[in-house]
This record gives C-alpha cells, sequence and structure tokens, in this order.
C-alpha cells in the first residue's frame, strides 16, 4: 500500500505521553498526513504542532469528542472538504472506568458514560466516516482494544481477578465485537477492520516501574494494522501482529 496522499485520523490524541500521540508519529514517519484529534481544540493544536514543528503540513488538529454526534458530523464535513476520502481510521478514543469497579456494585450511569465513548462513540464516528473510507482505494480501520474485554488474555482477561474496572473491560469486549460485525459488512469494499490490543502500556506515572512498556513500542501492533496488505486479515482481535483470543 502506497503512503504517498494517505491521510489519517486518530482519535482520543489527548496528551504527548499517550497511545494515540505515538501512533500518530508512527503514521507520520510512514509518510501520512495525521488528524490529530482531542476533545479539547487548544489540546489537539498543541499536539499537532508537536508532531509538524517545521509546519509541513503532516499534522492537522482535529477537535473531536466522539461522544458528542454534532463534533462527529463537523469533523466529517472537515475531512471530506479537506482531503475528500479517508484512508485509517484509528478509533483509540476511550473512557475509562475507576479501578476495582465490579459488575454487582458499579455506577452504571457512569458505566453508560463509559460505553457512549468506548462503543457508541467509536461506532458512530465509523458510520459517519464509512463514505469517506469506501473513497480510498485500501482503507483500515482500527479499533484499539484491550486484553480486558477478552477471554484469551490470562493475565488482564474477563476471567482472571485483575482489577480493571468491569465496564472498561465490557465495553472493549463489545468493541470486539462491533469489529467482527463491521468488517463482515465492509469486505467487498477493500476496507480492513481489525481490533488491536497495544498491551500494558507507559500512559500514567508509574507504569513503567509496574513492568508497562513504552507508548512507541505499543503503537507499532496498531501501525501494522492500519497498513496491512491486500491480503491482510480483516474482523480479527491482535496483539503485535499475533492473533489473541477473545
Amino acid at each position: 500500500m502506497a503512503e504517498a496522499d494517505k491521510v489519517a485520523l486518530v482519535t482520543g490524541v489527548g496528551k504527548e505521553t499517550g497511545l494515540g500521540f505515538a501512533v500518530a508519529q508512527a503514521l507520520i514517519d510512514e509518510g501520512f498526513t495525521v488528524l490529530v484529534s482531542a476533545r479539547q481544540p487548544e489540546a489537539a493544536e498543541v499536539l499537532a504542532r508537536t508532531l509538524d514543528p517545521k509546519s509541513e503540513g503532516c499534522a492537522r488538529a482535529l477537535a473531536l469528542d466522539i461522544s458528542d454526534a454534532s463534533q462527529i458530523r463537523t469533523a466529517v464535513k472537515t475531512i471530506s472538504n479537506d482531503f475528500g476520502k479517508l484512508d485509517v481510521l484509528i478509533n483509540n478514543a476511550a473512557a475509562m472506568s475507576p479501578y476495582g469497579e465490579l459488575a454487582a456494585t458499579a455506577d452504571l450511569q457512569a458505566a453508560r458514560q463509559v460505553f457512549d465513548t468506548t462503543l457508541y462513540g467509536t461506532w458512530e464516528l465509523t458510520q459517519a466516516l464509512l463514505p469517506l473510507l469506501r473513497k480510498s482505494q485500501a482503507a483500515r480501520v482500527v479499533n484499539v482494544s484491550s486484553g480486558a474485554g477478552s477471554h484469551g488474555d490470562t493475565v488482564f482477561g474477563l476471567t482472571t481477578d485483575n482489577q480493571m474496572g468491569t465496564s472498561y473491560a465490557v465495553s472493549k469486549a463489545a468493541l470486539n465485537a462491533l469489529t467482527v460485525k463491521f468488517a463482515r459488512e465492509e469486505s467487498a469494499d477493500s476496507i480492513k477492520i481489525n481490533a488491536v490490543c497495544p498491551g500494558f502500556t507507559a500512559t500514567f506515572d508509574g507504569a513503567e516501574n509496574m513492568g508497562a512498556r513504552p507508548p512507541a513500542e505499543s503503537a507499532k501492533g496498531v501501525v501494522w494494522a492500519a497498513m496491512l496488505p491486500t491480503d491482510g486479515p480483516t474482523g480479527g482481535f491482535f496483539r503485535d501482529g499475533e492473533v489473541l483470543a477473545w
């Protein structure tokens, strides 16, 4: 897949130390023009300038809260007007739930807010961008998931005693299921849609001391799925390019 004139959107690029920023940087290094989205316009502008210090046009800011339908419509209109297509969509934006949250005692109003971003926001944004993705010769959609939503992850998964919040884990499991449905529906349009677990990533203070790896390392598996060849997989769940059971 040639990268010339390729356009990518990365959602949830909220901070320089986050996974979204590392993915954006890696895509820029591969020759993409990257739309750097964050809920706060000022944050998006700062991060885009950091990624594109010489103002070469490789990074552009986009204010986008994926739980806000009006912002989704505005973002889609901007991409359509400026580029007329979208080659790569990285659905990285997500909401966290409290550490140790249990199914039996979870605040369901708070849990719904997690789903509004992680599942429904991703769902609505992907729906809205499908016409632009279909205009690409080989579009790729990557849903950033988590081993917390997997039955097969023996450390963080659904059947372990890990303290990842229940609403976060269940929303990621639902995102994996949504990935399969989208992938089957869009296979005729040369769009490959996969879910990727980036692994335990050092996106918060002290994480590296807990065994987390740098965001740039975790970003590699996301970018791998964003640049799959024409005979690559679709509808799968992966970590570092390897199938992860879910």
